[in-house]
């Protein structure tokens, strides 16, 4: 545990009266009565699936592939399987197991839980799963919290194997891992005085990502109100002509995208054409657009020659134009100094005209979510280059764009720096739970009398 965050968990909390010296470097001392185990003499680690032995095939089990497994608990349980259909190839638990992801970076993230509630009590899943099942020696809710300590996702992090995106935390790691353990009833106790702080910082977690939505919603109302009525509310109004858009300024005109701009595919290049950094040229992709921005995470290089026309400049608005998830189409940021002349793969768009500063607001307003949805399908999330221009935009006088676009930077940046704090509050929420149940685990804080 990091010298910041174990203060956080032991401002409420009194040690035990008495410690002693562990014999484990990186646990230091433990409580007097508590005793060291290697967690291989206290749970077994991925059993074999006895209990579906005389079965039928067709009874419906719980199916949790690596995306139904939650961050610090919870398994989404809305998948099944007739058990003919995971008779092998997956991993097997069932209730009362703990899982913990074994691949990076899952592992590193904190995914795993504690099975409850499966179907028929049995469960199949992602291969990428170490199973552990408590012995009677060991609460297998104490077990799940053990697994989320700081201390656990830091030593496993360190025994990783393999490269890249391959790394995996091995079996060995769980087995030899030598952890403090107090009586049964004790660790019972811990659990049960874990349940219920975790579930009051979870709370606070919840209202503040509530709290999030809000500010997110304010910020999207306002940037839809601006992009359609403009800055005065008293301009006179005419009907824009369009069902969907209704009222504009009088003055103002709705326009179709090619009639404003040109819209400009990405560069199309094969996975032969992937390179390392250092010899080729960045290609911008969605998972380089973030919030409105280009962030230069994620990169791909490719070695290939780049036409001018396809190189970005300050100004451009870059869209997400083809996606496996409909969620991104539409995704967009501006290209800034940083992000100018690099390229841009071939499932994005360029947007350029001289109404850029105004237009990357009206796409990012509902208009432009509108009219997106309404040229995606089930098969194939595109947003074409054709369908793109035949956008319809209310488009106000230049001096007035330039004015919206101001005052939309000013109002966005105060919601964006509040939506900050209170991420950061939730940061600060999801460290003391860390730490307060890294701290319970390894005896450092006494919360016998919480539970008494």
């Amino acid at each position: 545990m990091s010298e910041r965050r174990a203060p956080l968990a032991r401002q409420r909390f009194k040690p035990y009266p008495a410690y002693k010296d562990s014999g484990v470097e990186w646990l230091g001392e433990i409580p007097a009565h508590w005793e060291v185990k290697r967690l291989k003499f206290v749970a077994a680690r991925n059993p074999a699936a006895s209990k579906v032995r005389g079965l039928a095939p067709d009874t419906e089990v719980s199916f949790v592939p690596m995306e139904a497994v939650g961050e610090y608990g919870g398994l989404d349980l809305s998948r099944t399987k007739p058990l003919a259909d995971v008779g092998s190839g997956y991993t097997y638990f069932r209730d009362g197991d703990v899982v913990v992801a074994k691949i990076t970076p899952c592992f590193e993230n904190g995914k795993g839980a504690h099975a409850t509630g499966l179907v028929n009590g049995i469960a199949f899943g992602t291969t990428e799963l170490h199973v552990l099942r408590a012995t009677q020696a060991l609460d297998d809710q104490f077990l799940f919290y053990l697994t989320l300590s700081e201390a656990f996702r830091r030593l496993g992090e360190a025994e990783m194997y393999g490269a890249g995106g391959q790394k995996r935390v091995p079996e060995s790691f769980i087995e030899n891992l030598r952890h403090p353990l107090p009586s049964i009833s004790e660790q019972r106790g811990i659990a049960a005085f874990l349940d219920r702080e975790t579930a009051r910082i979870d709370a606070l977690v919840a209202k503040k990502e509530r709290l999030i939505e809000l500010f997110q919603e304010e910020s999207s109302a306002l940037i839809t109100r601006t992009v359609t009525k403009g800055l005065d509310p008293n301009v006179p109004m005419k009907d824009s002509g369009v069902e969907w858009l209704g009222e504009i300024p009088a003055h103002w005109k709705v326009k179709r995208l090619r009639h404003i701009g040109k819209a400009i595919i990405g560069l199309t290049y094969e996975p032969s054409d992937v390179v390392n950094q250092d010899e080729g040229v960045l290609v911008l992709r969605a998972s380089n657009v973030s919030d409105g921005h280009i962030v230069l995470e994620d990169n791909v290089f490719v070695k290939s020659a780049i036409p001018e026309r396809l190189l970005t400049k300050v100004g451009d608005i870059l869209i997400c134009s083809r996606s496996g998830s409909r969620a991104l189409i539409g995704k967009n940021a501006k290209i800034d100094k940083t992000s100018a002349g690099l390229t841009f793969g071939t499932f994005m768009t360029v947007f350029r005209s001289v109404c850029n500063e105004y237009l990357f607001y009206a796409f990012n307003s509902t208009l432009f979510n509108y009219q997106s949805g309404a040229f995606l399908t089930s098969t194939i999330n595109q947003l074409t280059v054709e369908n793109l221009k035949g956008f319809t935009v209310p488009i106000p006088p230049r001096d007035e764009r330039s004015a919206i676009a101001n005052f939309l930077v000013r109002e966005t940046v105060r919601i964006d720096s509040l939506v900050a704090k209170v991420h950061d509050a939730i940061d600060r929420l999801k460290e003391l739970r860390t730490a307060l149940i890294s701290a319970a685990v390894t005896g450092k804080i006494d919360v016998r009398e919480e539970v008494a």
